[in-house]
């Protein structure tokens, strides 16, 4: 069963008398058993609810709506599925002691993969977790692959009992199961033959595997930096050849782009970003792949509605990584909006200097930029959104209305730039 968490006041699950805290606990007979049945099950535009009240009385509701009306329930969070895996390079093992709770919960959940593209390693699956996938049609998945070879993945994964990912790959395609799929790159393990394996075992696939993508490993102050390293500039260079070997492969006889290097990647080895137009549909840009080129795709739509920034000074915070490349999405911003942007790179507090990434930045990182700043220096600032969870919380438990009561100029959370204009105005 699942738990109600909320209802929408005037919905058809508010007429019913469903409330808050009331379970729900079969759809036409079946059990729910988290969001994936309640979904699946209620699709349809006639259906037999049975669930049971907070004073435990049970009922049966025979619901009929119109196509497409909610039932205007919203449910509890799902428990979250472990990861049995012990990754050398986990982010989680690389936290320090005393954060909250729930950042140090290694998840590997294939609902998450589906429902909001967290890659998963496909390691902990049951039987009826493959038969839900196929059953619910849930595709594409992102997964984790990292190697083919099932040796050297297990090593990767420190987990001896991790079942072969391309048996796991093909039953699934089999059934029309689709792909993304990223490779981090640990040097001296799974790059160089071990990557050109892996990168032809996925194209081998066939039409399943959408992406990969191949990130480098990333590492904090607190990682098992004894057991695993970050590749060099020489390292970094010769997976992007390897990738974009792939990637041209892939246009000629596909006639679409397939493999990608990270951003990151190309920052290791200081190379210039490829075209836009080398990310196709940019699917990887919150894995960090093709972020940038993103950034000035969804400027260049906008376009002349930037215009209202026009003559303002526009302070950019971001982390080290973005630091270097974010001077060329200022650049194509200045152009098109007339304002004036000044971009402030900010060294992570939490983790130590050697982790980049913008969204990884402590509330502290934030803070003490702000301190430095008068109050009219900027009339507007624009922070990483990725910075903060769903309740507005940094890493540090530093809240977001707190940081703004730190200074009188305005501060907005943004992703993309252009989600910062009027509503309608990014469209």
């Amino acid at each position: 069963m699942i738990k109600v968490a909320s209802v929408v006041r005037g919905s058809i699950a508010d007429e019913l008398g469903i409330v808050s805290g009331t379970d729900l606990l079969s759809v036409n007979g079946r059990a729910v058993e988290d969001f994936l049945d309640w979904e699946f099950h209620t699709a349809d535009d006639q259906f037999l609810l049975h669930v049971r009240q907070p004073d435990g009385e049970e009922f049966e509701f025979d619901i009929e709506r119109p196509a497409y009306d909610p039932l205007g329930i919203d449910l509890e969070p799902p428990r979250i599925r472990r990861c049995g895996n012990r990754c050398d390079f986990c982010f989680v093992d690389g936290l320090p002691e005393g954060l909250r709770e729930v950042l140090y919960v290694r998840d590997d959940d294939y609902r998450l993969s589906f429902r909001y593209g967290n890659f998963a390693t496909l390691t902990n699956l049951k039987q009826k977790d493959l038969d839900r996938i196929i059953e619910y049609r849930l595709s594409p998945l992102y997964v984790s692959v990292h190697a083919t070879d099932p040796v050297i993945r297990r090593w990767l994964l420190r987990n001896p009992a991790a079942p072969d990912v391309l048996d796991q790959l093909r039953m699934l395609a089999g059934h029309h199961i689709q792909f993304h799929t990223q490779v981090v790159l640990s040097p001296g393990v799974n790059d160089g033959e071990v990557l050109d394996r892996t990168l032809e075992d996925l194209y081998t696939l066939g039409d399943p595997v959408l992406t990969v993508s191949v990130v480098p490993v990333g590492l904090t102050e607190y990682s098992k930096h004894s057991r695993v390293r970050e590749p060099t500039l020489d390292e970094c260079r010769t997976a992007v050849a390897q990738v974009e070997r792939w990637g041209h492969r892939a246009r000629e006889e596909r006639k679409t782009p397939w493999a990608f290097g990270a951003d990151e990647l190309y920052l290791r080895a200081e190379l210039p970003l490829p075209p836009a137009e080398f990310y196709g549909e940019f699917d990887q840009a919150e894995n960090g792949v093709g972020s940038v080129r993103f950034l000035q795709h969804r400027i260049a739509e906008v376009g002349p509605n930037l215009r209202q920034w026009e003559g303002l000074r526009i302070g950019v915070m971001t982390g080290t990584s973005m630091g270097r490349l974010m001077p060329e999405v200022l650049e194509t911003l200045t152009a098109s909006s007339g304002a004036t942007f000044t971009l402030m790179v900010l060294e992570n507090q939490l983790f130590g200097p050697s982790v980049t990434c913008a969204g990884l930045l402590s509330g502290r990182s934030f803070s003490e930029a702000l301190s430095t700043l008068g109050k009219t220096d900027f009339d507007l600032l624009l922070l990483p959104a990725e910075a903060v969870n769903d309740n507005g919380l940094f890493l540090d438990d530093l809240s977001f209305d707190a940081l703004r009561g730190m200074t009188e100029i305005p501060i907005h959370l943004s992703k993309t730039f252009v989600d910062v204009l009027p509503e309608g105005a990014e469209a």
